[in-house]
């Protein structure tokens, strides 16, 4: 693909503050509903992943629930595994698993742990959560497609506190030098992590520029617009011999207003009965 994009590139921190549609609500209740059986989780990453985990597998990943190591399946990595809370509601509304899974979530007769765990859950491709090596697997996942002449593609998800790390840049290093057309990152900037304001601790600006500085095709979109992403996950890759990263503008907790941007919700212990009930009629809309 040539590099003439219909892409609108969105302004620094442009998200939408909007009201979610219903699908977007129904899975942030699933999500609220399996924090029900630990009471406990990473709420406000998860939040912010819906709509980047929903447009990838609602419209973009070719993959087989029934047959999850399908070889001709697309590779996806959560590399943020906190946020795995998002991706077991969309396993799960997918078929992966049973939907009963969701109720023993963090239960030792469960599949379901606080990070995702390869080989155990179907559908996860890597275990991660000990963040900064998910872009190194899914170059690893690239390479191997370009050896085997296969047509899987590889979509590594990130956190934007994840980013601060070397090894993430290490890996860009050597995705750009490979040209790994075949690899996409999208990063879920929601501009915080577990205690404070990503500019407080490591700023990532110019991040699209540092991208495109390591070898990248960068754009930038809103992460919680379904249309949006949508689009620019249709054109991947971006530009030809070229890795794609999609810095994806979010909110942090987003659909909850009182968890939205709120540290607190980082990761939350001891949920109770009051606030799951909140969350819930939060989320009606």
């Amino acid at each position: 693909m040539s590099n003439s994009l219909t892409i609108t590139k969105s302004s620094e921190g442009s998200v939408t503050h909007g009201a979610l549609d219903k699908r977007s609500r129904e899975l942030r209740k699933t999500i609220v509903k399996t924090l029900k059986a630990s009471r406990r989780g990473h709420l406000g990453a998860s939040f912010s992943l819906i709509e980047i985990l929903r447009v990838l597998y609602d419209d973009i990943l070719r993959y087989d629930s029934q047959n999850p190591q399908w070889l001709e399946r697309d590779r996806c990595i959560l590399s943020k595994g906190h946020g795995c809370l998002a991706l077991y509601a969309i396993l799960a509304d997918k078929g992966f698993f049973p939907e009963s899974e969701l109720d023993k979530f963090c239960q030792v007769d469960g599949i379901l742990g606080g990070h995702p765990e390869y080989g155990k859950v179907p559908g996860v491709e890597a275990s991660t959560g000990s963040l900064g090596h998910g872009l190194s697997i899914g170059i690893g996942f690239a390479l191997n497609a370009r050896i085997d002449k296969a047509d899987y593609r590889t979509f590594v998800i990130l956190g934007d506190g994840e980013s601060q790390e070397g090894s993430i840049w290490e890996a860009a290093m050597c995705a750009g030098k490979h040209r790994l057309s075949n690899l996409t990152v999208l990063m879920d900037y929601n501009k915080h992590q577990s205690y404070g304001s990503t500019t407080e601790v490591q700023d990532l600006e110019p991040l699209a520029d540092k991208w495109r500085a390591f070898g990248f095709a960068a754009v930038e979109v809103d992460g919680h617009d379904v249309t949006a992403l949508r689009d620019v996950l249709s054109q991947v890759p971006l530009e030809t011999h070229k890795p794609t990263a999609i810095i994806c503008h979010t909110i942090k907790g987003k659909g909850v207003d009182f968890a939205e941007n709120n540290l607190n919700w980082h990761h939350k212990s001891r949920i109770s009965d009051n606030e799951i009930q909140a969350m819930l009629t939060a989320l009606e809309g």
